[in-house]
């Protein structure tokens, strides 16, 4: 199986996973109010030239509200089972699928106990490289952290590419992945028995204050975007949750969204221009008001007084674990 690369810009996946670029472009609303759409990539509400991979620009400028909004009410359920997986005394061996330039380990890693061998799965060697250089060194209790990269499609995982694994996980990846691909992904750690922990998924609601007459029609035709190309976009939670419930995993899904204002404004302008852009693209008819829509949106994002909740979820799955894996 191939993972597709989607023309939708979600909210959130931070690694290449596909084999090819999306094929949307910045948007002719962002270029009539003046933004230049230079973070590119599949996810994270940006829309990808063709043939771009994702940004690392881009992947930084929003890994501080990441951080900020995954779920760590998921931890604790995590970390009793991490405690009492077969062969526990060994190393957590962690597989971070999409890994982009390492954000979901800078941010897990120092919040659990143990020494952890994190193996990182992406696409992109440059981001790659990347992650290496900026993985975390210690675990929550000092324990080592040591990293290993692995280049290819996450699309194809099976149950023995994650023999031995402790946990598989993820960032904002769901969405831009298919109901076939996700119900591989959910098959695959459900025959390894290995706990997964899938971060930042978006759901299909952005609240914006000062409130605007157009943000509805925006978000409906952003989320039909990201729907193209059999792409789930803000169904794939719950497709999630039916794929990994039926492989007989015990899952548990908790709200995660980015709460931005002031302190946002860089992230928040390039987010509206790829969140407007990729609306426009999925309906050309709202470029000549979205034009005006963007530019106030933007003004009022440089002037600080604009507020914006874009809403995702997180999902921790547990399957029946497996004797021996470690």
């Amino acid at each position: 199986m191939t993972t597709s690369a989607g023309t939708a810009a979600s909210a959130g996946a931070t690694a290449a996973v596909g084999t090819t670029a999306g094929a949307a472009g910045a948007g002719t609303a962002a270029a009539a109010s003046g933004a230049v759409l230079s973070m590119a990539g599949r996810g994270g509400d940006t829309p990808a030239p063709e043939g771009h991979q994702y940004a690392p620009q881009w992947l930084e400028l929003r890994e501080g509200a990441d951080a900020d909004a995954r779920a760590v009410d998921l931890l604790d359920p995590l970390r009793i089972r991490l405690a009492n997986l077969p062969g526990r005394a060994t190393a957590l061996t962690v597989h971070d699928l999409g890994c982009g330039t390492g954000s979901m380990g800078r941010w897990l890693a120092p919040r659990l106990d143990g020494a952890q061998r994190w193996v990182l799965h992406d696409q992109d060697p440059n981001l790659l490289r990347l992650a290496v250089a900026r993985a975390p060194r210690a675990a929550a209790d000092g324990s080592p952290v040591t990293v290993t990269t692995r280049r290819g499609d996450i699309g194809r995982l099976t149950a023995d590419d994650l023999e031995g694994a402790s946990l598989v996980t993820a960032s904002a990846l769901l969405d831009v992945l298919t109901r076939e691909e996700i119900e591989a992904l959910a098959a695959a750690c459900a025959g390894a028995g290995v706990p997964v922990l899938l971060t930042l998924s978006v759901v299909g609601r952005v609240d914006l204050v000062p409130a605007h007459p157009m943000d509805a029609e925006i978000t409906e035709a952003f989320n039909a975007h990201q729907r193209a190309s059999e792409l789930l976009g803000p169904d794939a939670i719950t497709v999630a949750c039916e794929a990994f419930a039926q492989q007989g995993a015990t899952v548990r899904v908790h709200p995660s969204p980015w709460q931005l204002d002031s302190r946002h404004t860089a992230l928040v302008a390039e987010w509206l221009r790829g969140w407007v852009g990729a609306a426009c693209e999925q309906r050309p008819e709202l470029t000549e008001r979205a034009e005006a829509y963007l530019g106030d949106r933007l003004r009022a994002n440089a002037a600080g007084e604009l507020r914006a909740v874009v809403h995702h979820s997180d999902l921790l799955a547990l399957p029946r674990p497996k004797g021996g894996a470690s």
